[in-house]
């Protein structure tokens, strides 16, 4: 398979090895995943959001290319042409005050664009690939469902995916802050039954 993963941290991917003051949750689940997929013979198309200074906002000549059918920018159409032959997208990030950070939001805003919409389903990526999202939050899973209602599926599931044809989205949320330095490790070692 041909996946890509779209890894969303300010500390990049690099902040994977547990170091102290530079460390990050969502590295390790990234690296694991990008370990697991090419261990079992996959190719992963890795997009570092912030190791390559993707620029998440919609300026005026972005949204004029945008509203006009152009590619936004250059480096959105680029991403958008690694998209447009995977098979499996997974998105990597934490979550901030209980929704995705800015890059990632703007990574969507800018990367599907118009000027890709086709009237057939699925309307932007032809391969019609499986979405997964890995998240990571302070939040306890349940009281994120129950309190907050999951703003991050309604947004990607309900707001984006579905709309364009991309029924096929699964969500995996870590707690790791309540969980033990053991459990956190047990849950990269096993992180391929998420990705089935």
């Amino acid at each position: 398979m041909k996946d890509v993963l779209v890894f969303d941290h300010p500390y990049t991917l690099a902040a994977s090895e547990n170091q102290p003051h530079f460390r990050s949750y969502s590295a390790a689940l990234g690296k694991a995943v990008i370990n697991t997929l090419t261990t079992s013979g996959d190719v992963v198309d890795v997009i570092d959001l912030h190791a390559e200074h993707f620029d998440p906002v919609m300026h005026q000549s972005d949204l004029e290319n945008w509203r006009t059918k152009q590619p936004v920018d250059p480096q959105a159409e680029s991403y958008y042409q690694r998209l447009a032959v995977a098979d499996r997208i997974i998105f990597v990030f934490p979550i901030w005050w209980e929704v995705m950070p800015a890059m990632t939001k703007g990574f969507l805003d800018k990367v599907l664009s118009k000027n890709h919409y086709q009237k057939k389903s699925p309307h932007l990526l032809p391969h019609n690939p499986k979405i997964i999202v890995f998240t990571v939050a302070g939040t306890p899973t349940p009281l994120y469902r129950l309190v907050f209602g999951n703003p991050v599926t309604k947004s990607l599931k309900r707001g984006t995916f579905n709309k364009l044809g991309l029924h096929h989205y699964y969500w995996h949320n870590f707690n790791a802050e309540d969980q033990s330095a053991q459990k956190r490790t047990a849950t990269l070692k096993n992180i391929a039954k998420y990705l089935k």
